[in-house]
């Protein structure tokens, strides 16, 4: 759970160098809450487990997810300042993103147990990367031996993951980056894509979406692929636009949507998204993609 301090610029900086900014504002984000909050838009009913911190960003950020209904029973308050994340996008919609954990990097393993019938009550659980690794190799064996279908959305990634997580990922669902970092595959194309999914399943996900933008998403189960091209729409801001295809998909796995209607919809979703700026405020609602018509 972050506060997004978004400003927009020409280009992004160079090293060393100081560029003027159009316009600057704070947004509500984070990968879980964003998540969060398009799966709630979308038609789910969703909890979120987070920390926020004492300052006005922790009140601000809970107000964001209660606002949208969703269970903030397991959002507790620690001492200190609330994540942060510093986005700079361009003029061609493109973003760089510096993340400050803050109060993300006290939701532990040990607080967790608080947390338990939030967990117990889920149909489909979701774990990104920007709370303590431990906490998440934690949730993620907890909700597999819950029996509950788990995705892991492996963001922000610097290498790979840990072997023993595989086994309790149903779904993992990385960018091309990611998908490079986890798998040592440079993905800079459908062909390398496939090969950087093979990987990931052979280290034993039980199935991978790999999001490739405008190009698409790419799905392996072990058996086949299957790439799912993306609508055409005139992007504004790409902030949040994954996170938004991840909450759109779990919606719809948790509504009893097929896995290609599920990528489909959030694909969708995803698509609506970066039409418009910022990063909560993006994300459509379920009427809005119900509606939606591709350019």
């Amino acid at each position: 759970m972050n506060m997004d301090l978004v400003t927009r610029a020409s280009r992004l900086p160079r090293a060393g160098e100081t560029l003027i900014g159009q316009t600057f504002s704070t947004v509500p984000g984070g990968k879980g809450a964003n998540q969060a909050v398009a799966a709630a838009r979308l038609g789910a009913e969703v909890a979120m487990i987070g920390c926020v911190g004492t300052d006005a960003y922790g009140t601000q950020l809970r107000d964001a997810l209660l606002v949208e209904g969703i269970d903030c029973q397991a959002v507790s308050t620690v001492e200190g300042s609330s994540g942060v994340a510093l986005i700079v996008v361009d003029d061609s919609s493109q973003n760089a993103i510096v993340i400050v954990a803050g109060s993300n990097a006290e939701l532990t393993p040990a607080s967790l147990g608080a947390c338990d019938a939030v967990l117990q009550a889920a149909e489909v659980i979701i774990c990104q990367l920007e709370v303590p690794i431990d906490t998440v190799g934690h949730t993620l064996n907890r909700a597999r031996a819950l029996g509950k279908t788990v995705i892991l959305n492996p963001a922000p990634a610097s290498g790979p993951l840990p072997e023993a997580w595989y086994a309790s990922i149903d779904y993992l669902i990385p960018n091309e980056s990611e998908a490079s970092a986890l798998s040592g595959v440079t993905v800079d194309s459908l062909d390398s894509a496939k090969v950087a999914a093979a990987a990931l399943i052979k280290a034993g996900a039980g199935k991978v979406i790999i999001t490739l933008g405008a190009q698409g998403a790419l799905f392996a189960d072990g058996k086949s692929f299957e790439h799912l091209a993306a609508p055409k729409v005139r992007a504004v801001d790409t902030t949040a636009a994954g996170d938004t295809f991840v909450g759109g998909f779990a919606a719809a796995l948790a509504a009893g949507k097929s896995e290609a209607q599920a990528i489909r919809f959030g694909q969708a979703a995803a698509a609506l998204s970066v039409t418009r700026a910022g990063a909560q405020p993006s994300i459509p609602t379920l009427h809005d993609v119900q509606g939606f018509v591709p350019s």
